[in-house]
């Protein structure tokens, strides 16, 4: 092979390379709402799709960058060894000369692989993952459609491997932080004294809401501003008036049957009306319940008081007002800063 098409293949290797190292390290550093905002365009489409089967594209990165590494290896490495050896066969016996011209060969090849296809393709993705994603992602889906059944092959093989390692293999980067990843942040930010201490706490408390029980906010001993079954809409007004909640449990005996709203027994016509017929079905949650499963409940019921019950009876009411203590800490001081 003469020498400028050793340079022209070596060249296009080397591209090859920096295309594939590129496109990995971009997807793997692109944030995915970032893409979704700019998938307004066929590159941007494609960048999301890219992104959604996040394990197939890496197989098909890591499947490009080995054959051009293979290919550096036979065809440049050769053709720079031929080349040194008549320079240092002039000083070097033969065998000699043959050892150190594989040895610098095998220096120069890896030293262009390394710098130009890997470590700069790698530095520009990182430092601009969504734009390289959105540059690369049109050429990377013709070439994964093109290589899709060696990938899928591969793939499946790898992931029944990293299976029965006891692992589980994903198709896309997890996106945010979870509770315990945000508490030893907040814990790292305020032993270093990047985080006010007075916010540390309350940061803290807001974190662990995930793992808080319903039973350790719900207030004990507190009175229920409840009526009978058979009250009229003006004994239950009658009787937010005088425990100023505005909510108003119907019971039936032991169980609630109903919640009233004040402001409903101030609108209705007939005060002497039965309450239940102004009443809505109460919302009840588990005393062992997560805290934030709780509020997501009450949150999606549209209301703000749910019926707390243990064992199949009920033990009291969980309001937001019980919530907002846990979560108003870091607000106000927030508040008071600014």
């Amino acid at each position: 092979m003469s020498p400028w098409a050793v340079t022209a293949w070596t060249v296009a290797l080397i591209a090859l390379s920096a295309f594939f190292v590129a496109a990995e390290f971009a997807l793997m550093a692109a944030k995915r709402h970032r893409l979704e905002r700019r998938a307004d365009t066929p590159a941007g489409r494609a960048a999301l799709k890219n992104s959604a089967e996040l394990t197939l594209v890496l197989a098909g990165a890591q499947l490009g960058i080995t054959v051009c590494t293979l290919a550096l290896g036979a065809i440049t490495k050769p053709a720079v060894h031929h080349a040194l050896m008549p320079l240092l066969e002039a000083g070097l016996p033969t065998a000699a000369a043959d050892v150190v011209a594989f040895v610098l060969a095998l220096i120069v090849v890896t030293f262009l692989h390394l710098v130009i296809g890997e470590m700069a393709p790698k530095s520009w993705a990182i430092a601009h993952p969504e734009e390289s994603s959105l540059v690369l992602a049109l050429p990377l889906r013709a070439y994964m459609w093109l290589t899709r059944p060696v990938l899928i092959a591969m793939n499946t093989a790898a992931n029944w491997l990293v299976r029965r390692a006891g692992a589980e293999p994903v198709d896309e980067l997890a996106t945010g932080q979870d509770a315990v990843g945000l508490r030893h942040l907040v814990e790292h930010s305020a032993n270093v004294g990047a985080l006010d201490a007075r916010f540390s706490g309350s940061l803290e408390q807001v974190l662990t809401l995930r793992d808080t029980k319903v039973r350790e906010v719900m207030p004990t001993g507190r009175p229920l501003s409840a009526v009978g079954v058979q009250a009229t809409v003006a004994d239950a007004r009658a009787e937010a008036m005088a425990s100023r909640h505005r909510r108003v449990l119907v019971r039936d005996g032991e169980r609630t049957v109903g919640v009233v709203h004040v402001r409903d027994t101030l609108q209705a016509p007939d005060p002497s009306a039965p309450a239940l017929s102004l009443a809505r079905p109460p919302v009840t949650v588990a005393a062992d319940t997560g805290l934030a499963a709780a509020v997501a409940t009450i949150r999606q019921a549209r209301t703000q008081l749910a019926v707390v019950t243990e064992d199949g009876r009920e033990v009291g009411v969980l309001t937001f007002a019980d919530v907002l203590p846990s979560l108003m800490p870091a607000a106000m001081l927030v508040a008071e800063e600014g």
